[in-house]
């Protein structure tokens, strides 16, 4: 067990402080590292908080407030040591789906949008966490995940080459999007000053990427912002970051009357179910990294907390980070001290020296989210899906067309939706088969598998490797007469080899019954070999016993076998 594994004698209110619980166990070795970490961590807070700022809509001294407060909080609540929270370019594409149509152009307005939408996202996730709920997210398969951050990685980059450019263009989509910024560079429309700076930064962090010791953001922002402020580039249309307001951010109970509540409530949902999504994977890592455990429902507290908090202190939603959570890593992390310092080191910043980037040019800052968008498409592992499970991959395609084409919102929407579907389909066409023995191999297999499989007189042998519920509870019964009816021989006894079946509802239990009755007129038994304690709990709670008989259950196939012979009298070579 890890030092700051919670134990058994851990009162039950400290579990939900993870941070407190690491104090207990803190080493005072540990304080110069988690100290250097944080400072190193700083540099890419700034840049990166002010660039996904700007990408979600919002001012970009917004992101420096989404960055100060979740951190801290995270630092209390959340169970993971070294994951670091704040503005994602996975998000961006979701609140400023949100807040461009609703605010209007206004960025007040636009602040209090993406706070609603931080609330929202922090209640839903603090809720399911508390609930227990930490396991929904597993619910979307690989090839989904796969293709609604495929879509939102397309989004973010199509959003944000109109600031290399400095060319405004009205969003409608990446398709539309693109057509728009390219005809408005035919027609000559595009600052060539922004776009060098842009492409240069862009081809910067690129190439200093692989380094994972170099921070090529901070450099790259770093040279920019010299190279602008040297060259006077701003005096030829280079638009730079001003000077940013001084202090720290306060509390605002973020609400506007008068707007499309459903869409920032679904809006803020979304960002909770994708947030905890990336969270819970990038913590899962970095538990296994430094042999710790994360309970994934406190983590969805956690990140709801951080949520919670940052609306209420004019931020927007956040998530980990897969770029700075690396480089606080590597930077010597031990704890979540690390986070903390890091949120004081920028909070410094706004208190003692908010000038000091006044001249980072926008366009380096689009270039800073663009290398983001870039490092969140997947590729390789899809087309290793594609070679081993076609439909799989054509699924993860249908996602991101879904979000690239409907918007970022919708096509989540529609990913849950797939995902949903791809759940049931296998439950609901699962794969059944008759069984026989087969000579030289113990126990019973599948016919189609083993065509000399010897099939036993009388008796059907049949088995269904999935749970039975409202879905599929016709097939089910279709498949055992289709059975009874292709058999070369009269069938006595049915016995369904119930291993694979997990669970009942009180459809398929209804089912069951009328199968037993009919095949009760028909002088045919129906059995149960290997059933699960709680399934036949559930039998037993849907009044089935009595209609289905309380000796029907045998321990395994060959007992179920050897009771058949037995009850018939059958002589037969097992």
């Amino acid at each position: 067990m890890s030092e700051l594994t919670p134990s058994t004698t851990t009162p039950s209110w400290l579990r939900w402080l993870p941070g407190l619980l690491m104090l207990k166990g803190y080493k005072l070795d540990w304080l110069p590292r988690d100290i250097a970490a944080g400072l190193v961590l700083t540099t890419m807070l700034v840049p990166v908080g002010i660039a996904y700022a700007q990408a979600s809509g919002v001012p970009g001294i917004y992101g420096l407030y989404a960055t100060i407060v979740p951190l801290l909080v995270y630092a209390l609540f959340g169970p993971s040591r070294i994951l670091v929270l704040g503005p994602d370019s996975s998000l961006a594409a979701l609140i400023l789906a949100v807040v461009l149509p609703l605010s209007g152009g206004d960025p007040m307005r636009a602040i209090t949008l993406a706070s609603m939408m931080a609330v929202v996202s922090g209640v839903v996730c603090i809720l399911a966490g508390v609930l227990r709920l930490g396991f929904v997210t597993e619910l979307l398969s690989k090839p989904i995940r796969y293709g609604y951050m495929n879509g939102i990685a397309l989004t973010v980059l199509v959003s944000q080459m109109p600031k290399l450019f400095d060319i405004s263009i009205d969003s409608h989509g990446p398709g539309q999007d693109i057509w728009a910024l390219l005809s408005a560079i035919i027609a000559d429309r595009s600052n060539w000053y922004s776009f060098a700076v842009g492409a240069g930064s862009l081809a910067l962090i690129l190439l200093l990427k692989p380094f994972k010791q170099v921070p090529g953001i901070l450099i790259a922002v770093l040279l920019a912002t010299i190279v602008v402020g040297f060259f006077d580039l701003d005096q030829q249309g280079v638009k730079v970051l001003g000077q940013l307001p001084q202090g720290l951010p306060g509390f605002a109970l973020p609400w506007l009357s008068g707007v499309d509540l459903m869409t920032v409530l679904l809006g803020g949902i979304t960002v909770a179910l994708v947030s905890f999504a990336d969270t819970s994977v990038l913590s899962r890592t970095y538990a296994a990294r430094t042999h710790t455990q994360v309970d994934p429902n406190q983590e969805m507290v956690g990140l709801g907390a951080a949520n919670l908090v940052a609306g209420l202190f004019q931020g927007f939603p956040i998530s980990s980070s897969s770029s700075r959570t690396p480089v606080a890593e590597a930077a010597g992390s031990q704890t979540q001290l690390t986070g903390v310092v890091g949120a004081l080191a920028v909070a410094g910043l706004l208190l003692y020296a908010p000038n000091l980037l006044q001249y980072l040019p926008t366009s380096a800052l689009a270039a800073v989210v663009i290398a983001s968008a870039i490092g969140l498409f997947e590729f390789a592992d899809l087309r290793r899906i594609l070679r081993i499970q076609r439909w799989e991959f054509w699924l993860s395609m249908s996602c991101f067309a879904g979000v690239a084409v409907l918007g970022a919102i919708p096509g989540i929407g529609l990913a849950i939706v797939l995902a949903v579907i791809e759940f049931l389909w296998d439950g609901w066409r699962p794969h059944f088969t008759v069984l026989g023995r087969v000579d030289g191999v113990r126990g019973y297999h599948d016919i189609q598998r083993y065509p000399q499989a010897r099939l036993v007189p009388g008796l059907l042998l049949f088995r269904w490797d999935a749970p039975l519920f409202f879905a599929n509870a016709e097939l089910f019964q279709q498949s055992i007469e289709q059975a009874i009816a292709q058999s070369s021989q009269p069938i006595r006894r049915v016995v369904i080899a119930s291993e694979p079946l997990t669970s009942v509802d009180v459809t398929s239990g209804d089912m069951l019954a009328e199968l037993a009755q009919s095949l009760r007129e028909r002088n045919i038994e129906l059995h149960f070999a290997e059933m699960k304690d709680p399934v036949k709990d559930k039998l037993e709670r849907f009044e089935l016993l009595d209609q289905l008989g309380h000796n029907i259950f045998q321990p395994t196939v060959g007992a179920a076998v050897d009771s058949y012979l037995a009850d018939h009298q059958i002589d037969w070579q097992r």
